[in-house]
């Protein structure tokens, strides 16, 4: 059966993080992805660096599964016209330049709905495509502090925290969200058009109540890990080295339940905790109490006994917990994937499930720098061998 996304074709000019996650994400539900980069100019994730524990193009790996590879020299007359070529077989063309870069080369959204009318344009940006700002160019660490993000995380007492890849990620979820929505546009109407994400934006999107408290005349605030209404709400630690459980407790009910749990029944009725509104104008108290007794349990014993009474709890996990876990394997929510040198590594997997079609997620690990380009230039194209070392030797292919 065929996935959601079957037969539809991306010419993915995105590079980084937050577009090639969005192309990432459409690829797993079934779009067939075209990476476009140069030896001259490759993804700059591609490269060796260390992180994640380890020296090697490990975020490249979590954006590129799946893809396809080809070589375009966008420096060269050649290499636009062979973009053109691409583009023109393609459903969609996704770039994630700073606005502007992509028209100076000849392939902004004009141009591409000449050679193509129906083509949908994904744009990712900084600050989007318009607008006094659209010039600025930007990295995860800047989209949430710019857009607000950062000034409402951390700890009342310290300084806004940086948000790293998951400003990235959560731009390109959106990013793929607003593809699917022009694509079932162009199918209900047979237009295409221009898809305009600002990753400014959608990090003040997520602000939401913060927002509405400025706009109201109030001023928000950094609450660490308190909840405006629930306590006990946080990470608490536990037995062993940087071993932590996270707990909310979200009723009279659940915190009754709680005290007879920790040993200590009387603190349900105590003036102090009694209701929510008390317990959490003394959550300071209250997570000192809590500390204590979690400090002597492994957090996934605590965890246990917690959700057995029907109280929200679990172990902060580390990523190798993470990796291994049954669970998330069972649903192919981490799977392992061939990495170039066929080495098998863990891959973080499609995080959905879907009742009916082909099962959808990842199905090959990174490719190499321009593997496919017997299919996409030969089969998907047409060129011929001599039309394909012409532009070799000009380097629109390099």
């Amino acid at each position: 059966m065929a996935k959601p996304l079957s037969g539809i074709r991306i010419a993915d000019f995105t590079v980084h993080n937050a577009g090639p996650f969005c192309t990432h994400l459409l690829s797993q539900l079934g779009a067939e992805v075209i990476k476009v980069e140069s030896a001259m100019r490759p993804d700059a994730f591609r490269k060796p660096h260390p992180v994640y524990g380890r020296m090697g193009p490990a975020t490249f790996d979590q954006v590129a599964s799946t893809k396809l590879s080809v070589r375009i020299n966008l420096k060269k007359p050649g290499g636009i016209a062979l973009a053109k070529r691409l583009v023109a077989v393609s459903d969609v063309a996704a770039e994630s330049f700073r606005p502007g870069v992509i028209g100076r080369l000849g392939l902004g959204y004009d141009a591409l709905r000449a050679v193509k009318q129906d083509i949908i344009m994904l744009c990712v940006s900084s600050s989007g495509q318009s607008g006094p700002d659209s010039h600025f160019a930007g990295y995860a660490p800047l989209f949430g502090a710019w857009g607000g993000l950062g000034e409402m995380t951390g700890y009342a007492d310290g300084p806004p925290v940086e948000m790293r890849h998951v400003m990235d990620h959560t731009v390109g979820m959106n990013a793929a969200v607003a593809t699917l929505a022009a694509l079932q546009r162009r199918r209900a109407t047979g237009r295409g058009g221009l898809v305009d994400v600002s990753a400014r934006e959608v990090a003040s999107s997520l602000l939401g109540e913060a927002l509405l408290l400025a706009a109201a005349g109030q001023q928000p605030h950094r609450s660490g890990n308190d909840h405006p209404r629930m306590a006990p709400h946080g990470v608490y630690p536990a037995a062993g080295e940087d071993r932590w459980i996270a707990i909310a407790v979200g009723s009279d009910a659940g915190w009754r339940s709680f005290a007879t749990l920790i040993g200590a029944a009387e603190l349900a009725d105590n003036p102090r905790f009694a209701t929510e509104p008390l317990r959490h104008a003394n959550r300071a108290a209250l997570d000192v109490i809590v500390s204590q007794w979690t400090a002597t349990l492994p957090a996934e014993d605590a965890a246990e006994r917690l959700q057995a009474a029907g109280i929200a709890a679990h172990a902060s996990w580390t990523t190798p917990e993470i990796a291994a876990d049954p669970h998330l394997r069972t649903r192919r929510a981490i799977v392992d994937v061939a990495e170039p040198d066929g080495k098998e590594r863990a891959a973080v997997g499609v995080p959905m499930r879907l009742s009916k079609g082909a099962e959808i997620g990842i199905e090959r690990g990174t490719p190499k720098l321009g593997e496919h380009e017997d299919y996409v230039y030969g089969d998907l194209l047409g060129l011929t061998r001599a039309e394909r070392q012409a532009l070799a030797d000009d380097e629109s292919i390099y």
